[in-house]
């Protein structure tokens, strides 16, 4: 009886590896709409769920998603599969839609604060304390820009996203190692652009 072996269930079957999403890209950077529905239908839950994690507003996270899928189009043709996964260069795409929009609704909340200001003046120190808080962001945002492409990506990822280690080395598709190096190495540069602890 030892020939007899039972069907494998839903939990001893093999994973179905789902759809080839570097082929679904090709065939999209060559106008196939119904490959990159097939691509949109395999990835859209994951690509909001990394959008609703960095704005935190569904609204604006369907907002950022129906953008990041409208640039992957537009930009099919770029994808290079020497240079990274498929999913990880969609969701590179939706990560920088989110903190873009993320920055933008920060500005307007300091443009909406600045009009309230103006309309209603505010005592000396709590100014002096505004203006030194907007410098300090000012230094940061320009210590950012030192960080290479890699250092700034993960390092956003984990600071900005609030992702940890694994989530990001999931989301670049690099080992969980690379992704700490990569934020440590792109924090000590923070640290030195800024001229922390010297």
């Amino acid at each position: 009886m030892d020939h007899l072996r039972p069907v494998p269930t839903g939990q001893d079957a093999p994973p179905d590896p789902g759809p080839d999403l570097g082929d679904l890209l090709a065939r999209s950077a060559r106008g196939d709409e119904s490959a990159f529905a097939e691509l949109y239908d395999a990835t859209s839950a994951r690509a909001y769920g990394l959008a609703l994690r960095v704005v935190r507003n569904p609204a604006h996270a369907e907002e950022v998603t129906q953008e990041a899928y409208v640039d992957a189009w537009r930009q099919s043709s770029s994808y290079d599969a020497a240079r990274g996964s498929a999913v990880g260069w969609l969701l590179t795409i939706v990560h920088r839609k989110a903190v873009d929009r993320v920055r933008a609704v920060e500005a307007a909340t300091r443009r909406d604060a600045v009009w309230h200001t103006e309309a209603h003046p505010v005592p000396h120190d709590q100014t002096a304390e505004t203006a030194h808080a907007s410098l300090e962001a000012q230094r940061v945002r320009s210590a950012v820009t030192t960080l290479t492409d890699v250092q700034r990506e993960a390092v956003e990822l984990a600071y900005f996203g609030g992702y940890t280690h694994t989530e990001v080395a999931a989301l670049l598709d690099v080992p969980v190692g690379t992704a700490k190096t990569r934020i440590r190495d792109g924090l000590i540069r923070l640290r030195d652009s800024l001229g922390v602890g010297s």
